[in-house]
């Protein structure tokens, strides 16, 4: 399956180890000399309408993705392992 950018955007990320939906890509990262896409990169959600700034961006390795269907990325990281500091994965664990 050939895709570009735009059609990732409009992908929801969903974790299947928490069943968590970690919201759509923002960008990605490739390796330049390669041309492989390393990470997708999910931007952090806004504080009171961004005024206080974003929280932490959640990225993704391409290694823990899954599966790339037609509606949804199946990605399989712990995220709360990783030193992210999630609400909704926190809250979820607890």
């Amino acid at each position: 399956m050939v895709c570009c950018f735009e059609d990732l955007r409009c992908k929801e990320i969903i974790n299947i180890k928490t069943g968590c939906k970690i919201g759509y890509p923002d960008d990605i990262e490739f390796e330049s000399c390669t041309a492989k896409v390393i990470k997708l990169i999910v931007y952090g959600r806004s504080r009171f309408f961004g005024l206080f700034g974003r929280e932490d961006d959640i990225i993704i390795p391409w290694c823990d993705i899954e599966i790339i269907g037609e509606d949804t990325i199946l990605v399989a990281c712990d995220l709360a392992l990783r030193g992210k500091k999630l609400g909704f994965v926190k809250n979820f664990i607890k």
